[in-house]
């Protein structure tokens, strides 16, 4: 049996948005031998970042309508019928995708559906993480742990989920929500979570949201309004409520 069989077809989805400069690190650090497909969602790009994708052997898929949400869901579209499993990364550099087999892990021994890659809980560069987004991750989670009492620590988009357990996620945000959308549904659905330590680092080029005055409001007030809606009137799938089991937090072995 070949290491192909014994395990499940794996697909990383990679958003991205005039990263020419990064785009070609991203990818060539992903170990290839633990994945299937590669898609990278060029969101309107003005630079060579689809070129530079399509160089390394992606699978480019092009998304004009712009948007973080709106990115990852044209990569979901886009998937391989045989995925089974779901990474999102990053194309900025900031996540190491080395540290892959970190969030696959737990989902392959079947002790989670979904893990989350924290950089709160892992290894951050000096000046990687702005203060801003550090708050609105403080304030998202401690939200999400006394609404639901689900104790994420990160909102990071370096998370693995399996693909039946995305379906029923009935994904809809398009923009800066996404992420706390996803933990949000899962902690209403009972999916079983799981947070992985993950190191970051400064990114390569500047932040589209942290690094502008209207990304980082744009993205703050988002993340509440998406945690108050879900609050409010909860989800559809199921049409229930169940008690959440708490995240647990561990560390991945790298071999």
């Amino acid at each position: 049996m070949s290491v192909r069989d014994a395990r499940p077809y794996v697909s990383v989805v990679i958003p991205a948005y005039n990263e020419e400069a990064a785009i070609g690190h991203v990818l060539d650090d992903i170990p290839r031998e633990m994945v299937d497909e590669v898609i990278v969602v060029d969101n309107g790009s003005t630079d060579r970042t689809a070129e530079v994708a399509l160089r390394r052997s992606a699978k480019l898929v092009s998304e004009e309508r712009r948007g973080y949400g709106q990115a990852c869901l044209a990569g979901v579209d886009a998937l391989d019928d045989s995925s089974e499993i779901v990474v999102f990364l990053d194309a900025d550099y900031s996540d190491d995708p080395r540290e892959l087999p970190w969030l696959l892990a737990p989902i392959l021994d079947d002790r989670a559906e979904l893990v989350i890659g924290s950089r709160t809980l892992g290894h951050r560069q000096r000046g990687a993480l702005a203060p801003q987004a550090r708050f609105g991750n403080r304030l998202a989670t401690f939200l999400i742990r006394r609404i639901w009492g689900v104790a994420f620590t990160d909102l990071g988009p370096f998370r693995a989920v399996r693909r039946d357990t995305l379906r029923g996620l009935d994904m809809r945000d398009r923009n800066f929500g996404w992420t706390v959308e996803m933990q949000v549904k899962a902690a209403i659905l009972g999916v079983r979570a799981l947070e992985a330590p993950v190191s970051y680092r400064r990114r390569i080029g500047k932040s589209k949201i942290t690094g502008t005055v209207r990304g980082t409001l744009g993205a703050g007030v988002k993340i509440l309004a998406t945690i108050g809606y879900y609050w409010v009137v909860g989800v559809g799938v199921a049409g229930r409520h169940p008690a959440a089991s708490p995240a647990r937090h561990e560390r991945e072995p790298t071999a």
